[in-house]
């Protein structure tokens, strides 16, 4: 999916791209061991002159996207008033490494959690709205869907369905009712009810409809 976001962001000219999970509170890139990991295409020089310098602890880009809801050109940034020298000298030093038109894309979610999608170009003409609305909705269907996968490492053990639960799962997913499933399956009403609670049980929710949901995003069954 990233590869597949690199190839639409580069119709836009825009050959850097990166997106990086950050935890509420948290004010580096640097992925934590179980977070989802960083993806960019940044510059190889880029990316360790940042680190060297330390520039994940001053980086305006991040201080921004935690206070922004919607997408920012980063000039806005350098022109911003509240933005330091410090900052400004970030962003200029970020433009001599290639990055020097650049579009972020905050991603808020739940608990405080904060992704950030970057598009980044060399040239140093600004985003046109209409690419901005176009880049906005390919970063959030990305973030959509990376963020239902989950490392098998992380599921809860607890989480895992019998063979007999996932097959009544699948079919709640396929939109069948428990007589439906039961004639499927060849058991009754109620035993397909009783896997079905049992699920519900293991994933800790309070319907079918979302154990089902769960499911899916954990890819433990496919429609």
């Amino acid at each position: 999916m990233f590869d597949l976001l690199s190839d639409f962001a580069r119709n836009f000219e825009c050959p850097w791209i990166a997106y990086c999970h950050l935890t509420q509170g948290k004010k580096s890139l640097k992925a934590d061991q179980h977070e989802l990991p960083v993806m960019l295409t940044y510059p190889e020089e880029w990316q360790k002159r940042y680190f060297k310098m330390g520039f994940d602890r001053i980086d305006p880009i991040i201080k921004k996207s935690r206070k922004r809801a919607a997408a920012f050109r980063w000039s806005d940034v350098y022109n911003d008033a509240n933005t330091t020298e410090d900052e400004r000298r970030f962003l200029e030093e970020a433009s001599r490494f290639g990055l020097g038109s650049s579009l972020t894309v905050p991603l808020h979610g739940p608990d405080g959690n904060l992704s950030v999608m970057t598009f980044s170009r060399s040239c140093e003409y600004d985003f046109l709205n209409s690419t901005i609305t176009y880049l906005s909705l390919a970063a959030l269907h990305f973030h959509t869907r990376t963020t239902w996968y989950k490392p098998a490492d992380l599921i809860d053990s607890s989480s895992c369905l019998s063979l007999r639960e996932k097959d009544c799962i699948l079919w709640t997913a396929r939109g069948k009712s428990s007589w439906e499933i039961g004639v499927i399956l060849g058991i009754s009403k109620d035993t397909v009810n009783f896997h079905i609670k049992n699920a519900m049980r293991k994933f800790d929710v309070n319907s079918r409809t979302a154990a089902a949901t769960k499911a899916l995003k954990l890819g433990i069954i496919d429609i």
